[in-house]
């Protein structure tokens, strides 16, 4: 039975190959940080050599932050190694009920519920509350986890156009289909016994943010939840770190926010959902990603809450993300890149075509930056690009060496006269 499937994948992979979106992995022999060792065998990069990382998740540098490693590793020691269980059965401890009340508090949200990620909080979100008589209301770009947590689910489904909160139905330019705005969306469906409306705080490909405050509007006007996925934006978007909610002003106004612990809060793993404190209660009921996956590690739980107590006491972390974010994308924007206006730490830089968003990479990674090129299918044909994530942990002259490396190579490969 295998010979048949194993030629039909060497051609699927031969296919991906020559059209430029195969995707290699490099190794990283150090702790993920600003600066990182990494090999990619048979590309003629510099082979395990030590160069400046810009493409991870690390927004706040605290990845291997030795006062998290330390609160990780008494957590390892007071809490031990794993639980072996579910929560409801004997997988709770003091610990997990602290991180569940500080999520909570520093979220703005009533409560909080842990998962072993927010791939697995946005599997778990829908599917408890809406069933055949609801809609799910979602943004055409949101992450793939609401895309597949929406999946599981029974709810009827609209998809608006992305950013689109107009009253429309047109046809879009890009995939020549039609396409709908939110509020036109939430019309459609005013017949259904409840609506939810799900977005990404910050869409991930693009840094761009949801306009909250409008969705916010909307959802008042005609009566409907309001969901965020914030992992790319808590611990570092709006004045205090709080995520796009306070960005946008909206505290208060939204019914759920999932999040992950593995982007700017010490990127280890782990996520939640914080929420209305009925809609968590339900949740521990009715989640099955919660009910039928291992309790989070004690490490983990130790290390964010450490990072929590850290960013609740100082914005000194994000305050130095925001000024490294800007001085990049002004100095990417007077080299003569195309990048993708906004304020977020992704940064993407648009070259369209993916062998050269792939060569560019390999290039950069000469020149001692780490960067990876993005394709189909994690964006759509044609759009390829190289997505750099700023981070705290950056200096000043990595910014300027970054960018320095950008301009030499894009004068290489003809990207820049």
């Amino acid at each position: 039975m295998y010979g048949n499937l194993k030629a039909d994948l060497e051609s699927k992979l031969a296919a991906i190959r020559a059209e430029g979106t195969y995707k290699d992995e490099r190794v990283i022999s150090t702790p993920q940080g600003s600066m990182i060792r990494a090999t990619q065998q048979g590309k003629g990069g510099q082979e395990g050599a030590l160069v400046l990382n810009f493409c991870a998740n690390n927004y706040l540098g605290l990845a291997n932050n030795p006062s998290i490693r330390a609160a990780a590793v008494r957590g390892l020691e007071t809490h031990g190694y794993g639980l072996a269980s579910v929560r409801f059965i004997c997988g709770t401890q003091d610990d997990h009920k602290r991180l569940e009340r500080m999520t909570a508090d520093f979220l703005g949200m009533e409560d909080a519920i842990l998962f072993s990620s927010c791939f697995d909080a946005n599997g778990a979100v829908f599917e408890p509350l809406l069933d055949e008589d609801s809609a799910i209301i979602t943004d055409s770009l949101n992450h793939a986890s609401i895309i597949d947590g929406i999946r599981l689910c029974k709810a009827q489904r609209w998809i608006y156009k992305h950013g689109d909160m107009r009253d429309v139905e047109e046809t879009d330019p890009d995939t020549g289909k039609a396409a709908k705005g939110l509020e036109r969306c939430l019309k459609e469906t005013a017949h259904l016994k409840r609506r939810m409306i799900a977005t990404d705080g910050v869409f991930s490909m693009d840094g761009d943010i949801a306009k909250l405050s409008e969705i916010c509007d909307l959802a008042e006007k005609y009566d409907a939840l309001v969901m965020v996925d914030d992992s790319h934006a808590t611990g570092f978007m709006g004045k205090t770190g709080r995520g796009t909610w306070e960005h946008c002003g909206v505290g208060g106004r939204i019914d759920i926010i999932t999040t992950t612990f593995g982007k700017a809060l010490g990127g280890a793993s782990g996520g939640c959902i914080a929420a209305r404190k009925e809609i968590v209660e339900y949740m521990r009921q009715k989640a099955r990603p919660y009910l039928f996956s291992n309790t989070l590690a004690p490490s983990i739980v130790g290390g964010t809450i450490r990072c929590l107590e850290m960013l609740t006491m100082s914005t000194e972390l994000r305050d130095r993300l925001e000024d490294n974010t800007k001085r990049f994308r002004e100095g990417m924007t007077k080299a003569g890149f195309e990048i993708r206006p906004g304020v977020h730490p992704i940064v993407p830089v648009m070259l369209y075509d993916e062998k050269l968003a792939h060569r560019f990479a390999d290039a950069l990674l000469e020149e001692g930056i780490y960067v990876i090129g993005f394709s189909f299918p994690v964006v759509p044909r044609g759009k390829a690009r190289i997505r750099v994530q700023v981070s705290a942990g950056h200096t000043a002259d990595d910014i300027d060496r970054a960018i320095a490396a950008f301009k030499k190579v894009g004068k290489n490969l003809g990207v820049l006269k």
